[in-house]
Parts: structure tokens; C-alpha cells; sequence
């Protein structure tokens, strides 16, 4: 049986993970796991590097949409394995004050424990916040399949424009494609859909509606 514990590392958190500007980290947590209380169920037993760790990872789903990782959603901001076999796990909340990121913590200190790592240090990491333009392709197509539109990616180039003209300019509407049958013949009903990071839209030619995750 498993036995875990929480709790605050005195260690200072830059001399886990460099200085960088504009970064905004807050203190770690370290998750411990008693060797004394595992079980032998053929988990994996130290060994473990960078790249490993991000592939178990990349299984964990998320908790709200759980078609997709907590890696394709881009919330896994970095890997350390320090020298003393501790796995230092960076992430960061779609949005401040996200009551998923309990959760996500502790499944991913659940998953690395079942795989061997006795120690699990988690830093969230608030500045720069969180974009959806660090969702994956992968975990774009793989909202589609679920029956989500992914975020509409929109640039306008207004390197050519003064401020009076700049404020004036009115963005391009989007075509958000319908997910059930491709359609950009779509219109939304609602800013908000089931969670507040998504809005509600509906197909004209389909009839179907369906979320939509906003860009931000």
C-alpha cells in the first residue's frame, strides 16, 4: 500500500531550477512516498532520466477534459531529475486559482511513486501564464475527436498601423469549424460552455451543439 505526505521544501526554489526573467515560481511541494509501505507490483526501480518521466507524464489525462494529457495541454512546463534520484516536476495552472491543480499534482505524484520515484517535487510556476498556444497539435486533434473545437489560432499584423488606426481596426471573425461535421457555419450561444475556459457554440448545418476552448 502506498503512503504519501505533503509537505513544504525548505530547499530554495533557484537552486532547484535556474533564475529566469519574468518568472514567477511558487514554493515547492515534496510529495514522499515511504519505500518501507510499497508494494512489489513491478513498477519501475530508479533508473529513470528526463525523458522517461515525460512519458509518464504524457498519460496522466486531465482531470476536466480527460481526452487529453496533462502534456498536450501544455501545463507541464519542465523535468529536472536532480543527482539524489528527486523528480522535480514544473507546472503551470491554465488559469489563476484553477481548482484542477490539486488534482493534477496529485496524479502525477501517483503516477511517478507507482513507477519507482520515492521523491516528487512539484513547482507551480505562475509567470508567464499559461496560453493555449502551448496545446500540442496531438492534443488539438484529439479534442476534435472528443467532440471539442480546439482554440482558432488568429494573428493580425499591425506593424503597419498607428494607434488612432489600431484601435479603429476590428478583428477578422472567426470561423470556428464545427467538430461533428467540419462545418464553419457555426455561431455561439453562450461566452461560457461547462467550464469557463470554453464557450458554447452551435453548427447551422448540423444542429449540433457543441464547446468550443476559447484562445487566451
Amino acid at each position: 500500500m502506498k503512503a504519501t505526505k505533503t509537505v513544504l521544501s525548505p530547499a530554495n526554489l533557484q537552486s532547484v531550477i535556474p533564475a529566469q526573467a519574468g518568472i514567477h515560481t511558487e514554493h515547492p511541494i515534496t510529495r514522499s512516498m515511504d519505500p518501507r509501505m510499497r508494494e512489489d507490483d513491478g513498477s519501475e526501480d530508479g533508473g529513470f532520466d528526463e525523458e522517461q518521466v515525460a512519458g509518464w507524464l504524457a498519460q496522466i489525462p486531465d482531470p476536466e477534459i480527460p481526452a487529453i494529457s496533462i502534456t498536450d495541454l501544455g501545463i507541464v512546463r519542465g523535468v529536472r531529475v536532480a543527482d539524489d534520484g528527486a523528480c522535480h516536476v514544473t507546472i503551470t495552472p491554465t488559469y489563476s486559482g484553477c481548482p484542477a491543480m490539486q488534482v493534477i499534482g496529485d496524479a502525477i505524484s501517483d503516477a511517478l511513486h507507482g513507477r519507482g520515484v520515492l521523491e516528487v517535487v512539484l513547482h507551480t510556476q505562475l509567470a508567464p501564464a499559461w496560453t493555449t498556444d502551448w496545446m500540442t497539435d496531438a492534443g488539438k486533434q484529439k479534442l476534435r475527436n472528443y467532440g471539442i473545437a480546439p482554440p482558432a489560432e488568429q494573428v493580425i499584423d499591425i506593424s503597419r498601423l498607428g494607434p488612432a488606426s489600431a484601435i479603429s481596426r476590428k478583428a477578422p471573425k472567426l470561423g470556428i469549424a464545427c467538430p461533428n461535421c467540419g462545418s464553419t457555419h457555426t455561431e455561439v450561444t453562450s461566452q461560457f460552455g461547462s467550464t469557463p475556459c470554453k464557450a458554447l457554440y452551435k453548427c447551422l448545418d448540423c444542429r449540433e451543439p457543441f464547446d468550443y476552448f476559447k484562445c487566451h
